[in-house]
């Protein structure tokens, strides 16, 4: 039981929350990941050494809706030399959402060397809601993809509509203890994402009902 949340919501033109096998044409999940949805969270408000967002919900609020595209892309990545777009330009098709709109329930979870007030984190984070900070600008997915965001004054109803997505990406997360390069492996978790009416309910990370490490590697390869 959560003892007290952190309820926004958040809207766009369009969004792309890509599935992980679909990385050369974009394909999107029909709503957010948990870890699409923390990363908006993180972006508003973020102490990573004091404490971590645990999202509990998430409700869709506007009809699912998709539009196909392409877009001219480069296939190398941003390095310190000139890249010529002429040799490196690609086209690829993105599948992505439009118009969304999304609820977002999620709770402050200190960590264990924290020696503050939890109260004192719940405030801020509603300060700068209230007031439009971020640290930079949310997107939706994808970074040219902007995300608007709002306190939730819980009046729209999320869609009635229902969905069994299967396996979806939960989140990407590294141990403390561990640099992080540019060869290091992080290890994807996985969980059963379902949409009862609109309402996605969302598993704490110790959740025996989220795949972790070689759990989720079996199965993301199935």
């Amino acid at each position: 039981m959560c003892l007290k949340e952190i309820v926004i919501e958040v809207w766009g033109d369009f969004a792309c929350f890509t599935m992980p096998y679909a990385k050369v044409e974009r394909l999107t999940y029909p709503f957010p990941t948990p870890s699409a949805a923390r990363g908006i969270l993180s972006a508003i408000y973020s102490k990573p050494k004091e404490f971590c967002w645990q999202i509990n919900r998430i409700e869709v609020l506007n009809p699912i809706r998709y539009i196909s595209f392409k877009r001219n892309e480069v296939k190398c990545t941003v390095s310190t030399k000139p890249i010529f777009t002429e040799e490196e330009r690609t086209q690829r098709q993105t599948t992505a959402l439009q118009d969304v709109r999304y609820r977002i329930a999620a709770s402050i979870i200190p960590r264990p060397a924290f020696a503050g007030c939890e109260k004192q984190l719940y405030a801020q984070a509603l300060r700068r809601i209230r007031g439009g900070k971020c640290f930079f600008q949310p997107s939706l997915g994808l970074r040219e993809f902007t995300c608007y965001f709002e306190e939730s004054d819980g009046i729209r109803p999320p869609v009635q509509q229902s969905i069994d997505v299967g396996l979806m990406v939960y989140d990407l997360f590294t141990p403390e203890d561990i640099e992080v390069t540019k060869k290091t492996k992080i290890p994807m978790s996985l969980f059963h994402a379902v949409m009862e009416n609109g309402v996605i309910s969302v598993p704490p990370y110790d959740s025996p009902a989220v795949l972790k490490g070689d759990a989720a590697h079996a199965e993301s390869t199935v």
